[in-house]
């Protein structure tokens, strides 16, 4: 999926919301930094050499950017689409050959790893809670992840690249100090027998006003899968700073 299909998506939302009366639109921008400590591969996930993209390799952190657009519909009623890039860069030399994706890499190779997890998903949540000092809700959420493990080096080249559907469970828990400071905890996170996805988040929010709010906070994203095709497990640390904007 490309940055077109990405933003057809937000548009689609803020289409939907300005249809509905009493529909309150609010765009939520994060950034700062990521760091990728744990990312486990195998691939095949039967047969391919199994390696570490973070122990293995050297990992640097990098730079983010997610955009949400929410549309709350009445008091308990939100919907929300997300665009989440990620993409990671391992380099380093193997102390022995790696079997990967079809090619095999000799000990004491220069390789360069990459490593792509981009999400597209859409969201309904409803509040069963909603009082001045506490909100709580839950929903569904509709994935699209655009993933791709990537590694090339003397000459050689392998490449796993997946794009698929994953539904997860959305929830989300604020609680308000005062009318200007509040702490919020939520995400999407599933766990199945195929594999399992987590990104939480944990963090301070701030209103300037009735308008704008500043964020901060820390978020975990965690997940993979162990099968024939793809044995993968991934752990990214955010440092996130936000900003978010009623329309």
């Amino acid at each position: 999926m490309n940055h077109r299909n990405s933003i057809m998506i937000l548009v689609l939302v803020l289409s939907v919301g300005i249809s509905i009366g009493h529909a309150e639109t609010t765009i939520d921008l994060e950034s700062g930094l990521v760091y990728n400590s744990m990312n486990d591969v195998g691939i095949p996930g039967d047969t391919g050499t199994r390696f570490s993209l973070t122990s293995d390799f050297s990992t640097d952190l990098a730079p983010f950017l997610r955009v949400r657009v929410f549309q709350t519909l009445g008091e308990r009623h939100t919907i929300s689409a997300l665009y989440a890039p990620l993409e990671v860069q391992s380099s380093g030399i193997s102390t022995r050959a790696i079997a990967f994706a079809g090619a095999v890499f000799p000990a004491n190779t220069d390789i360069d790893g990459t490593y792509k997890f981009n999400s597209y998903r859409l969201t309904y949540r409803y509040d069963f809670v909603k009082t001045p000092a506490n909100e709580f809700g839950m929903g569904f959420t509709a994935k699209i992840r655009d993933a791709k493990i990537a590694l090339k080096g003397g000459g050689l080249s392998g490449e796993k690249a997946n794009v698929g559907f994953v539904p997860i469970i959305n929830f989300r828990y604020l609680h308000n100090f005062s009318e200007q400071f509040a702490v919020v905890f939520e995400g999407d996170a599933l766990a199945a027998p195929q594999g399992r996805a987590e990104d939480v988040l944990l963090g301070a929010i701030y209103d300037i006003n009735e308008k704008v709010s500043l964020k901060a906070g820390y978020r975990v994203l965690e997940g993979g899968a162990d099968n024939d095709e793809v044995y993968g497990f991934a752990l990214f640390n955010y440092a996130v700073l936000g900003l978010s904007i009623k329309l």
